[in-house]
């Protein structure tokens, strides 16, 4: 796993992948659930590298409370550190600017040649509401999308949905069925709020950082 904190290290690093996957989120915090997602998705579509960029400021959190940048990057670090496949950016968060996908995607799609393909994984809701995302008519052209499905989150017309999309935009949008675990960052911040245990759902290296820093509480 490889930290990468600007352009010029990723362009270095990555001059001759082919496939490359890049995982964007809140990670607030990270858990096993995208972890297993990331590595299922690497492995059914043999991608060289999967990039984790946590969100700098996220759009549609703009009012929640959202856990420091800082501490965002370091437990996704912490808890990618054993998958060489997995890399970390700090493209989001070396600007104060909102975070559209659609900007960091321009940046990325600069640095790595024409003929590297890049697929941006997200949630299965996520692709749902895409269309209220930032020029969502160019994003979706931009790249391959993978909506990936987990327990909890299952959206019944999901499939219906990605036909609408691929036909209005002429895009790349696929469906992954990931048998990944009913984790939600949401229920371990709520655990962690009212004391309970949040072993095993998430790397302990992270679970002891978040307890150290006090996060959640």
């Amino acid at each position: 796993m490889t930290s990468i904190s600007s352009l010029d290290i990723i362009q270095r690093e990555n001059r001759d992948f082919k496939k490359v996957g890049i995982m964007g989120g809140t990670f607030d915090p990270i858990h096993y659930g995208h972890l297993v997602i990331a590595e299922q998705i690497r492995c059914e579509y043999q991608l060289d590298k999967i990039i984790f960029v946590p969100a700098g400021n996220p759009p549609h959190k703009l009012d929640a409370d959202v856990s420091n940048s800082k501490h965002r990057y370091f437990m996704t670090l912490l808890a990618t550190v054993t998958n060489p496949f997995f890399e970390v950016s700090k493209i989001e968060m070396e600007e104060d600017e909102i975070s559209y996908t659609i900007h960091t995607l321009t940046k990325l799609k600069k640095i790595f040649s024409e003929d590297v393909q890049l697929f941006f994984i997200t949630g299965a809701d996520a692709i749902c509401d895409i269309e209220n995302w930032k020029d969502v008519e160019v994003l979706v052209t931009m790249c391959d999308f993978i909506a990936a499905t987990r327990p909890g989150l299952e959206s019944p017309n999901l499939e219906e949905k990605i036909q609408q999309l691929q036909h209005k935009y002429n895009s790349s949008i696929r469906k992954m069925d990931v048998p990944a675990l009913a984790i939600s960052s949401t229920d371990i911040r709520c655990r962690v709020r009212e004391g309970q245990s949040i072993k095993y759902l998430l790397p302990e290296s992270v679970e002891y950082y978040i307890y150290k820093h006090g996060l959640y509480r």
